[in-house]
């Protein structure tokens, strides 16, 4: 990925954001949202294109729903959500004791590693077998797996959106797998 300066950035494996204020190679010198000057690898940073706060404002509707709106005069405005597909999603449960009978001997990585190779081969599973949603159970926790979750399904043809809070709480993500039409 290529950097200008006046990019906002974030590091990786940290809870540092800031402005690229230099770059020299591989080398890039930020500024962070505290005023400390720091030197990262490219490698280690991502671009920040939007905030997480403005993200989550944004409502995603998916293909699988259509949004009906009945009018009568001095009734108020209703929303009838009506199903095209009523295919219930394939539910994952990435909690490590789900996964495994013992995770004796794992250390975190190891635990991490696990559970994002189950979602991948999930994931590649739904495509291949046409399916259209997937809801990824991964917990609270510190957002670790969440966000190595996004970053692996950024690598698919998917719309990512927060999973039923109804139903899995906060710890759920929901994929809606894009599928091209076979005629």
């Amino acid at each position: 990925m290529k950097y200008k300066v006046g990019d906002f950035v974030a590091v990786l494996d940290d809870m540092i954001k800031g402005k690229v204020v230099d770059i020299k190679g591989d080398e890039i010198n930020i500024e962070t949202e505290d005023g400390f000057l720091m030197k990262f690898n490219v490698s280690e940073l991502v671009h920040i294109k939007e905030e997480q706060s403005e993200i989550a404002k944004r409502v995603v509707i998916s293909n699988h729903l259509s949004f009906k709106t009945d009018y009568k005069k001095g009734q108020k405005k209703t929303k009838i959500r009506s199903h095209k597909d009523s295919i219930p999603p394939m539910e994952v449960d990435l909690h490590i004791s789900k996964l495994v009978k013992s995770n004796r001997g794992m250390d975190n990585f190891d635990i991490l590693s696990y559970q994002i190779d189950t979602a991948k081969h999930k994931l590649e599973f739904a495509i291949k077998n046409r399916l259209p949603r997937i809801v990824f159970i991964h917990g609270v926790g510190e957002g670790v797996l969440k966000q190595e979750l996004n970053y692996l399904f950024g690598r698919y043809p998917v719309i990512i959106s927060e999973a039923s809070y109804q139903k899995y709480g906060l710890g759920a993500t929901e994929v809606y797998i894009i599928q091209k039409k076979i005629y």
